[in-house]
């Protein structure tokens, strides 16, 4: 069984998608710490001014004794902020009606208290308008046990796995010998970012996954994996 996890990240990129896609089972990995300007409650969209970051407002104040499962959400109306944005960027896309309607429901028809619980369900958005159908696991539901590879390598005989997908940075901190002495294979995500029609001039990676789905909208899973056959077939040991 093929494992990968990540930490839960609001509307994520296409880089998570991809990852989550060569797994067999995908861990969200909500007991990690709560990272400031990172990913944890931010991404970029695309306007016709250039990219520009959504970011949610949460309760940050002693954040390094707090797992990302127990960040609450400020809630002052940053939602309907965040859709009016991703309205006036996206209204004339190709695809744009394609998508919006959930992606409305879920942002404004919907009240979260925990970032872990938007940034779950802006994932699973993601996932269905891809077609991937990984499971999908989170790890507070588990008493997974040690730090940085240690932890990751208890999650993966917890759940069952035989290979573990790290992401590029895993390079830095994965203790290869432990997982292999343990009969797991060792993987590294080497994701090449594809580049596709998009409104507001040249082309900006890096983009939340909204941006692909509403420029491409039902090709959007091929374009995620093209070019990027080597990192589904020969990812590095």
């Amino acid at each position: 069984m093929i494992l990968t996890a990540h930490q839960p990240v609001y509307l994520p990129w296409l880089g998570l998608f991809h990852k989550i896609a060569l797994a067999e089972r995908f861990c969200i990995f909500d007991i990690a710490q709560y990272q400031k300007k990172d990913f944890n409650n931010r991404n970029k969209i695309k306007t016709h001014t250039g990219p520009i970051w959504l970011s949610v407002p949460v309760e940050s104040k002693d954040h390094f004794s707090k797992t990302l499962a127990q960040i609450k959400i400020i809630n002052n109306g940053w939602n309907r902020k965040h859709f009016t944005s991703i309205d006036l960027a996206y209204r004339r896309a190709p695809f744009y009606r394609d998508y919006i309607g959930e992606l409305e429901a879920l942002l404004v028809g919907r009240t979260y208290e925990y970032l872990a619980d938007l940034n779950r369900a802006t994932l699973e958005f993601g996932l269905r308008a891809l077609n991937i159908k990984t499971p999908v696991v989170t790890a507070s539901d588990y008493e997974f046990r040690g730090q940085k590879s240690d932890l990751v390598l208890d999650m993966c005989r917890k759940l069952g796995a035989t290979a573990y997908i790290f992401g590029a940075q895993g390079r830095n901190y994965a203790d290869a010998a432990s997982f292999t002495a343990a009969g797991i294979d060792v993987r590294f995500q080497d994701y090449q970012h594809p580049v596709y029609a998009q409104q507001h001039g040249a082309f900006e990676p890096y983009m939340s996954v909204i941006d692909l789905l509403f420029n491409v909208g039902p090709e959007s899973a091929t374009v995620l994996m093209s070019g990027n056959a080597g990192s589904v077939t020969q990812l590095a040991k």
